[in-house]
């Protein structure tokens, strides 16, 4: 945890805009429209599912349902405590639901490349995958996750957790007895 507020205290005050777009800091020109906008590091993956949706197929026009799959895929954040069915919290003990987490980091990750990228070719077929999965992550695998998986055991308490090899001694080693006190 300190390393990465170190890290992070280093970004912050060093280079806070070292993960900005070049573009961005270009003097502004009213007579010319730039050639593709690039929002800033922390909107790209919203931006990746905005441009994945909107698209065009001859008259239909879809960049409002582009607009409301960003907007939903904030609100899906909000909406986890409800969409989590499992009783057990922690992925700790939760093996699936650890690996399926680990895919949406790296799918969060890929939102944000592909947030960066030109929207052509095959950028737009990943991030409509990618968006796919994102809303997927919280609509089916988090409620299904939570009804299907078997947990591990939980511990009986904190102290089981912490001190489970001394089983109960009291915190003294199996086998060891407290020192008796001298004055002195």
């Amino acid at each position: 945890m300190i390393v990465f507020l170190f890290v992070f205290a280093y970004f912050v005050f060093y280079l806070p805009n070292y993960l900005g777009h070049p573009d961005n800091y270009t003097v502004a020109n009213p007579l010319k429209t730039p050639a593709h906008i690039v929002p800033e590091w922390y909107f790209l993956p919203f931006y990746a599912i905005l441009r994945a949706i909107t698209f065009n197929i001859g008259p239909i026009n879809s960049k409002l349902g582009g607009v409301l799959c960003m907007f939903g895929a904030i609100v899906m954040l909000f909406l986890v405590p409800w969409l989590d069915t499992s009783k057990v919290r922690s992925a700790v003990y939760r093996p699936w639901y650890k690996l399926f987490f680990w895919l949406f980091v790296a799918d969060a990750i890929l939102l944000g490349w592909l947030g960066s990228q030109p929207a052509e070719g095959s950028y737009v077929f990943m991030a409509q995958m990618a968006t796919l999965f994102y809303f997927a992550f919280f609509l089916v695998a988090l409620p299904v996750l939570g009804l299907i998986e078997t947990p591990r055991r939980l511990p009986n308490s904190i102290t089981e957790a912490v001190l489970g090899k001394n089983k109960g001694s009291g915190g003294h080693p199996a086998g060891a007895t407290a020192a008796p006190e001298t004055k002195g």
